[in-house]
């Protein structure tokens, strides 16, 4: 819940501030973190973390990042956190950067 909060946090700040923001997923130090404010979620040793980025968006290579516009619409992609065969995928959506988290049940 708190990547997503942070997901949420990033799109709302591009659209208020017309500008674009960048969420950071850095799997070798196993954070996730705002490019616009002071805020990271580290990922606990124990729980798996993959993301599905895309590799470009916007005419630019991206590939570690998930990008909001001052329209509300983002490069999208899926992180996917687990634990013991359960855990959750945090999609954002590419067309609106709408933010849901889906349970995924034991793997």
């Amino acid at each position: 819940m708190e990547v997503a909060a942070l997901l949420k946090g990033d799109r709302n700040a591009a659209i208020r501030n017309h500008t674009m923001v960048s969420t950071l997923l850095d799997a070798d130090r196993r954070t996730v973190r705002s490019s616009y404010r002071a805020a990271a979620v580290e990922i606990p040793a124990d729980v798996a973390f993959n993301a599905l980025l895309a590799q470009r968006c916007a005419d630019r290579i991206v590939g570690s990042t998930i990008d909001f516009f001052p329209s509300g619409a983002s490069c999208g992609g899926v992180i996917a956190i687990s634990r013991q065969g359960v855990g959750y995928q945090i999609r954002v959506n590419w067309l609106t950067g709408g933010v849901e988290v889906v349970a995924v049940g034991k793997t």
